[in-house]
């Protein structure tokens, strides 16, 4: 029987959207795409998540991937406030689930830097039974020990829980601890395959 529900937060709960952020500071096109490369499409960008290094660090390492984009990639971090939202659903979905006698937890490769900022865009998290932010404990998805810390922290049986995710990458390592996963591609299909569990959602 499940008795939980773990949330992916970026595409989940809320929307994370670089490329609608860095086009409203201007950027479009061929510098888009150099922009893209150097920072989000990069294999630093990990290290967002991770939160192993400062912010500093972080930019300058996207620096040196293209150093012509200095001022632009310094432009860019400066304030990230924009590149999160969150959706309307999420916080009246999060109190159904626990009118429902769930309990709803979140597991997120989310990064400092958008946890402060973006504050307003992730104030569910305070509705929630608890979770686990990336950097906070220097993991990331798909890494299998950050499903595991999650059980461990919070007492959880894995057969109890289901995790969704917007990500196949993510969901091989929690179903083999035994979590039962949903590939998240919106809501309605997300309430479908739950209520397949036996998850009463409304």
């Amino acid at each position: 029987m499940i008795r939980n529900i773990i949330f992916d937060i970026g595409n989940v709960l809320a929307g994370f959207s670089w490329k609608d952020f860095y086009v409203s500071l201007g950027y479009e096109g061929e510098m888009l795409e150099r922009l893209a490369a150097a920072t989000v499409k990069s294999p630093l960008w990990d290290e967002v998540d991770r939160g192993v290094w400062s912010e500093e660090e972080l930019v300058e390492g996207f620096i040196r991937n293209d150093p012509s984009l200095e001022s632009q990639i310094r432009r860019i971090f400066r304030n990230t406030k924009g590149m999160v939202s969150r959706y309307e659903y999420a916080i009246p979905w999060i109190k159904s689930l626990q009118k429902a006698g769930y309990r709803c937890y979140y597991l997120s490769n989310f990064s400092r830097k958008a946890r402060t900022e973006c504050a307003e865009a992730l104030d569910f998290l305070e509705y929630m039974d608890g979770g686990i932010l990336s950097w906070q404990d220097k993991v990331i998805k798909p890494d299998p020990k950050i499903y595991e810390l999650l059980l461990s922290r919070y007492g959880l049986k894995a057969e109890e829980c289901v995790f969704l995710d917007d990500t196949e990458k993510n969901l091989p390592q929690a179903r083999a601890l035994g979590i039962h996963t949903i590939l998240f591609q919106d809501r309605e299909q997300a309430i479908s395959e739950l209520k397949e569990l036996g998850v009463c959602t409304e």
